[in-house]
């Protein structure tokens, strides 16, 4: 593909390295909230995403009143992964939607949402989940999705719809059919796959036509590694980044017994915030020549 336009539409060349570096599930639990609030102050990151459905949202959005600057989006919610700590959606309790699961909330994975979930219950979902964070005083930059469970061809139309809508810019990939091929190949079932990749590449010819700014790479820390090993994983995923545009996403939490309880993961989150302290990433970062941007960069060129 040609390079990106929105590389130079912010002053870059073609062939620089960007990346926005993102924080997943601000809000979760409170353990994520403290880590974003004080990476923020740092100033590595460059942005993270609220979920709204879960508990410690309010929270989230007392830090966004109180913090205006802050680039923060909507981590589009509709999976509750964790074994004892769950939450479900905000529009409605009725199960016929597909969004509930035998214990009244969303399920835990994303396959069951994906087969049972009417998509226009998800789009409602999702148009609360956006309505109930501008109500609590959040001003919200952009749109993404928690484990990726709108990249599905039920689900795909209607999240950037309701994204676009309210004028957030939307996480989605400027890929051709090769790329989104790559990109869902183990995901989904082969059929469906299909179904992707041809909606996907339609969809980012339109958006790119109609000036939406989109992303050349998405890259997220893994949670299953060594988390002794996460600031020379960390040096190593930056050195491997590719020119364009790459949404660079950790999850950054401090090491608290609630975090403990509620995920077996919790070491890896917590190196995340401890990593994206350091001082000697930021120079690093710097020395490889990694430009930073935040969503509000990409927001500033939505159109009106």
């Amino acid at each position: 593909m040609r390079p990106n336009p929105v590389l130079n539409k912010l002053g870059f060349s073609d062939d620089e390295r960007v990346a926005i570096i993102h924080v997943d599930d601000v809000g979760m639990c409170q353990a994520s909230i403290a880590a974003f609030s004080e990476l923020w102050e740092v100033g590595i990151i460059s942005c993270g995403a609220v979920m709204v459905p879960c508990p410690w949202s309010l929270e989230a959005a007392k830090y966004a009143r109180l913090h205006p600057e802050a680039d923060l989006g909507i981590h589009m919610t509709l999976t509750s992964e964790w074994e004892t700590y769950r939450w479900g959606p905000l529009s409605t309790r009725d199960p016929a939607t597909g969004l509930l699961d035998e214990e009244g909330c969303f399920y835990r994975r994303s396959e069951p949402v994906q087969e049972k979930a009417d998509p226009a219950a998800v789009q409602a979902e999702l148009e609360v989940q956006i309505l109930r964070a501008k109500a609590a005083g959040i001003h919200p930059t952009h749109a993404d999705t928690h484990m990726g469970t709108v990249v599905h061809p039920k689900f795909i139309q209607a999240y950037l719809q309701t994204a676009i809508g309210h004028g957030l810019s939307p996480m989605m990939l400027r890929l051709d059919e090769a790329g989104w091929r790559e990109m869902v190949g183990g995901m989904v079932d082969a059929a469906t796959a299909e179904q992707i990749v041809t909606q996907a590449a339609q969809m980012t010819d339109m958006l790119e036509e109609m000036g939406i700014p989109l992303l050349d790479n998405i890259y997220g820390m893994p949670l299953d590694s060594d988390p002794a090993l996460r600031f020379e994983h960390t040096q190593a995923a930056f050195d491997a980044l590719q020119p364009g545009i790459t949404h660079f996403i950790i999850h950054a939490a401090k090491d608290t017994p609630e975090l403990r309880a509620i995920t077996p993961d919790w070491a890896c989150r917590n190196a995340d915030y401890q990593t994206f302290l350091r001082e000697d990433l930021r120079i690093y970062l710097q020395q490889t020549g990694v430009q930073v941007i935040g969503y509000r960069a990409l927001q500033s060129l939505m159109p009106h």
